[in-house]
């Protein structure tokens, strides 16, 4: 009788944990950050959202980029001190933040997608990417 009760208070606990971070997940924040300015744009975007996940650990990122957005995300990119951006972005996206990429900007610069870090997502649009989270997705907007 004793194994049994161990055995339910254990399945129990295991279930209210389960419960509990299917809530947090559902709860958890979710936020786009939108980059369209370049490289200056994108040092401040990576210490905001550095910021952020520290502050807010569950906090969902998704981080879409168009026009001179983009540049800190191509092979080689250099923040102002001269340090690679993919070092930066590859430590984030083990955080769960996500980089996606418009590829009409791909288009319309004539960049090859293979030119794109590994950890960015080409999306038809950044801009409809950006209303698609919003309005269908509930995320909250960020313009860093």
């Amino acid at each position: 009788m004793c194994q049994f009760k161990r055995v339910t208070h254990t399945f129990v606990a295991m279930a209210v944990l389960s419960a509990a971070l299917c809530v947090s997940a559902a709860d958890a924040v979710k936020v786009v950050y939108h980059m369209s300015e370049g490289i200056p744009q994108a040092s401040r975007a990576i210490n905001n959202i550095r910021n952020h996940l520290a502050a807010d650990p569950s906090v969902k990122i998704v981080v879409v980029t168009h026009g001179l957005g983009i540049d800190f995300l191509l092979e080689g990119a250099t923040n102002p001190m001269e340090q690679p951006f993919a070092g930066a972005v590859a430590d984030l996206v083990s955080k769960g933040v996500e980089f996606r990429v418009c590829n009409n900007t791909l288009v319309s610069r004539k960049i090859d997608a293979n030119k794109l870090l590994m950890e960015a997502k080409v999306v038809p649009s950044g801009v409809a990417e950006t209303a698609k989270l919003q309005a269908k997705e509930g995320f909250v907007y960020l313009r860093p």
